[in-house]
């Protein structure tokens, strides 16, 4: 129990983080796809660039996760189809939205319950892969 509060403490800090940043700003985001500014691109490169020299710092400290174990990244399957493809209906639906699946969490957390109809939509959206995962290309 003592560790999902400390998730749930992370999860808050992290939904204030992204608010007061403005990455779940749908103003934002429109401004991010038509390339009228740098704001999100930054904020991606932030953490782009933080997970890195985290990444770095607990392989050199040898930090170990919750459960024991060593912290690795698994090697992903090289694929050229299976990454452009799953990486246009991603962002379809980034931009149709207007939230990245954390962010739509979080603006539950803001008020805005509509996006409540976009979450009901991405559910869907995955068990309806889960059906076609073996017809699509992996």
């Amino acid at each position: 129990m003592g560790k999902y509060i400390k998730f749930f403490i992370v999860g808050i800090f992290f939904g204030i983080v992204l608010v007061k940043s403005e990455a779940v700003s749908w103003y934002r985001i429109f401004e991010m796809f038509k390339f009228q500014s740098f704001h999100m691109y930054g904020i991606i490169g932030t953490a782009v660039i933080t997970g890195i020299l985290l990444l770095r710092l607990s392989k050199t400290k040898n930090i170990q996760t919750t459960e024991g174990s060593d912290l690795r990244v698994p090697l992903k399957e090289r694929g050229f189809t299976r990454y452009i493809l799953g990486g246009t209906i991603f962002g379809l639906g980034w931009a149709l939205s207007g939230a990245c699946p954390g962010p739509m969490y979080i603006l539950i957390g803001t008020g805005a319950f509509s996006i409540i109809v976009v979450i009901v939509a991405a559910l869907l959206g995955t068990y309806a892969y889960g059906l076609l995962k073996d017809k699509l290309p992996h």
